[in-house]
């Protein structure tokens, strides 16, 4: 059997309540992940922690160094800090500062797997984004924002053949889900809603 490197299984003993710690090389050291999600590095028998609101926090209190990585012969610094011994003889807060990491970099993982354009959220055609940047909501986070029913009534506003199935298809868009999906009691507060404002609309 392989003999693993001193450092990585250092880090998988002390960093065992994250989960399950993977290894692979990456960059002449190796990179340590949970669930596919890298969150340290090490390198030249250091371990290095992804940046976090934590650690850049913690890093102001007590500087740690870098990792600089040497590409092309000009010197890179990588968003990994170095965890020196103090840290490694403090283990409740090495392992809050590797949440905060691990934590980070999920959210950084999340962030790209977000949908970048509208049409490319569930129930939202082309022509419904092109609606939609006509009403003025022309971003996913946008309509995030506003919600469903926001949304709804500035489609409504320049085309009065917009129903409920599309206030269905906002919300179930918002939701990341096929409108048929929404669980009832969401269906009948969006009717009821809907029916409210057509009742309004014409009185």
């Amino acid at each position: 059997m392989k003999k693993q490197h001193p450092v990585v299984e250092r880090s998988r003993q002390r960093l065992a309540a994250l989960g399950d710690i993977e290894s692979r090389t990456q960059f002449g050291g190796y990179a340590l992940a949970v669930e596919k999600v890298v969150f340290a590095l090490v390198n030249e028998n250091a371990l290095y922690l992804r940046a976090s609101e934590a650690l850049q926090a913690y890093v102001a209190q007590q500087p740690l160094q870098p990792l600089v990585f040497r590409k092309r012969g000009s010197a890179v610094n990588l968003n990994y800090y170095r965890v020196d011994e103090a840290l490694w003889d403090d283990p409740r807060q090495l392992l809050a500062l590797s949440a905060a990491s691990l934590h980070a970099a999920r959210q950084d993982v999340q962030a790209r797997q977000a949908p970048r354009r509208l049409k490319d959220l569930p129930n939202l055609s082309l022509r419904m984004e092109l609606l939609l940047h006509e009403a003025g909501v022309k971003s996913v986070r946008h309509l995030v924002e506003l919600g469903a029913k926001q949304c709804w009534l500035r489609l409504k506003a320049i085309n009065q053949h917009i129903g409920f199935k599309t206030l269905l298809a906002l919300e179930g868009a918002i939701e990341g889900r096929h409108e048929a999906t929404l669980p009832q009691a969401v269906r009948a507060e969006l009717n009821a809603w809907y029916l409210e404002t057509l009742k309004r609309a014409d009185s």
